[in-house]
């Protein structure tokens, strides 16, 4: 994308070897970018790596092409400006955010990277009115198509079906082992810790607004609990689960809203109306998770579902027990 810089020179202000010592400079970035997507991918996406290693491989021959042609015309001693030093350039996301990436993210980053360096220099290309320079970004502009063709040819080569199938399962597992793992545990821990404390406080005072601040004091405490604890159990890095913020925040935020579920019903104030209200949504809750583990843990529903809402009902009923004695 383009991002217009105060303090910088104008593109249009730059002379053809400005211009020459620009590619050439944005080509050993974007090269050293690829370079930094394969070390980030090696390990789990190996297929996916090599494809960036080989697009690295023609920024860095573009590269060595556009000095030989600065030699030729200008010389030995080439001009120090990159892209940060032009206001009208195209800017780059920076390098670290790429270790939060999923591979589907780094792939569309490197087709942005190609796309809005080839239409830059068409742009250029068309406002420019001498005859060299507007050869010299019409080529650039070609060279930047190339590498997005060349990239499709690379993808070919080495994302065979079998490593495609092989890497959509370990993106799949990461998912289920950063987001979906943590969040149901939190969802259940939010939704049937706070199943006693809630509804033994209603039945003990039959007081809505009372119900809902312990039912709100529960959920928000019990989240901020889990959420620190998912975080701090385990870094990520041996495990393989993924960054222990993602983690912490799914399972945080998950169990909030497991607790807030059946809380939410007490701010009516009939206290039969909020409660019938809230014993629907606690049904609700744990049929839900008794899905969600079917469904991307492979449990069995029944069991499940067995698991799941006899524990529940079991501590829904020592809530009512509890707040009626």
């Amino acid at each position: 994308m383009l991002h217009f810089r105060r303090g910088a020179r104008r593109f249009d202000d730059l002379t053809e070897q400005e211009v020459l010592a620009l590619a050439i400079s944005s080509e050993e970035d974007d090269s050293r970018i690829y370079r930094g997507f394969a070390a980030r991918l090696r390990e789990e996406y190996s297929a996916s790596a090599a494809v960036f290693d080989g697009m690295a491989r023609e920024e860095e021959a573009h590269g060595q092409r556009l000095i030989a042609l600065h030699k030729a015309r200008f010389g030995e001693t080439i001009p120090l400006i990159r892209r940060e030093h032009v206001s009208d350039y195209f800017t780059r996301r920076p390098v670290w955010l790429s270790q939060t990436l999923s591979l589907d993210d780094i792939r569309d980053q490197a087709a942005t990277m190609e796309r809005d360096a080839q239409r830059f220099y068409q742009m250029a290309a068309r406002r420019t009115l001498d005859a060299n320079t507007r050869a010299l970004l019409d080529d650039l502009a070609a060279a930047e198509a190339g590498h997005e063709a060349r990239a499709g040819v690379l993808t070919q080569t080495h994302l065979t079906p079998d490593a495609r199938s092989a890497e959509a399962d370990t993106e799949k597992r990461r998912f289920l082992l950063t987001w979906v793992q943590p969040g149901l545990a939190g969802l259940m821990d939010g939704s049937v810790s706070t199943l006693a404390p809630i509804f033994a406080t209603a039945f003990a005072t039959q007081d809505t607004w009372t119900t809902f601040q312990v039912g709100l004091a529960a959920s928000v405490g019990a989240g901020i609990s889990m959420g620190f604890t998912e975080a701090a159990s385990d870094d990520g890095q041996l495990s393989g689960r993924g960054a222990a913020w993602k983690r912490g925040v799914a399972s945080g935020v998950m169990t909030t809203v497991g607790g807030l579920g059946h809380a939410l019903p007490y701010l009516i104030p009939h206290f039969w109306t909020a409660t019938i209200i809230a014993s629907v949504v606690v049904f609700v809750e744990l049929w839900a998770i008794a899905w969600i583990q079917n469904r991307y843990m492979g449990t069995p529903f029944f069991r499940a579902a067995l698991q799941v809402v006899l524990g529940g009902g079991l501590v829904l009923a020592a809530g009512i027990l509890i707040g009626l004695g």
